[in-house]
């Protein structure tokens, strides 16, 4: 499958995503949304582990508001719910871990597209920008959502309504993201960290997903539950199995990923 406003390579179990319209920090327009979708259904068919990056210097700096997609001249209500909405509920229900690799800024829905991954890797001069009321609207794409349960209600709040840029060293140090890693590492940083999911148990982490979101709406009784059960099917897995007899044999383990 050919694309032309991101690249998508699979190698080593891996599938590297990349935003690729450097020309304008890789703002969405319908194309690229249609094929971030369709290139995170091809990575979940063909790899273990999927990275989400930009090219050139920035992530992503949000909606497109240049040519035919420029504010006032779009349905966003629609273009929301019928664009943004399966685009992020492909990253978020995504069946192999994903990682977002943030290489620069990551503004407006772009940084909502950051947060829909399962970890967030981000360089150190990268920042990220709920700027939508610099322009009279709320955030979006999921923001309202992502957010508060990453970075906390009152931190959300803040960044939403002052719309200032939060440096990738605050939103590690806030619980927004899981790293933030010097520029000179970055790339070969979250290589290893993808390199390392490809490898593992792909049914156990997407039962951590599960379980892990399931968590923000159970009580615990339910919770526990859903432990049991997912936990079960686990055990009763060819992955654990192998597991086991790794660490009896002092040796890395080798994983179906199934």
């Amino acid at each position: 499958m050919s694309y032309s406003t991101i690249t998508l390579s699979i190698e080593n179990d891996i599938a590297v995503l990349a935003l690729n319209r450097p020309d304008v920090k890789n703002a969405m327009n319908s194309q690229m949304r249609a094929e971030i979708l369709q290139g995170v259904k091809q990575a979940e068919a063909n790899a273990r582990v999927l990275v989400l990056t930009g090219s050139g210097d920035a992530y992503c700096s949000g909606q497109d508001l240049g040519g035919q997609e420029a504010a006032g001249g779009i349905d966003v209500e629609r273009i929301l719910r019928e664009e943004y909405e399966p685009m992020l509920h492909a990253i978020f229900d995504c069946a192999i871990p994903t990682i977002t690799a943030v290489n620069g800024v990551a503004a407006g829905a772009g940084a909502s597209l950051a947060l829909a991954a399962d970890v967030v890797i981000a360089t150190h001069s990268a920042v990220f920008l709920q700027a939508f009321t610099r322009i009279g609207l709320m955030p979006d794409a999921g923001g309202t959502y992502f957010l508060p349960r990453q970075m906390g209600l009152a931190r959300a709040m803040g960044a939403a309504l002052f719309a200032e840029p939060v440096s990738a060293a605050q939103a590690s140090d806030w619980g927004m993201i899981w790293e933030a890693v010097p520029d000179q590492d970055f790339a070969a940083h979250w290589r290893a960290r993808a390199a390392k999911l490809a490898k593992g148990p792909t049914q156990a982490y997407r039962h951590v997903k599960t379980a892990m979101r399931a968590s923000q709406d159970n009580d615990l009784r339910t919770q526990l539950a859903l432990e049991s059960k997912l936990q079960g099917e686990l055990a009763r897995a060819a992955d654990f199995k192998e597991g086991v007899q790794a660490f009896m044999e002092k040796r890395s383990a080798r994983f179906e990923g199934t």
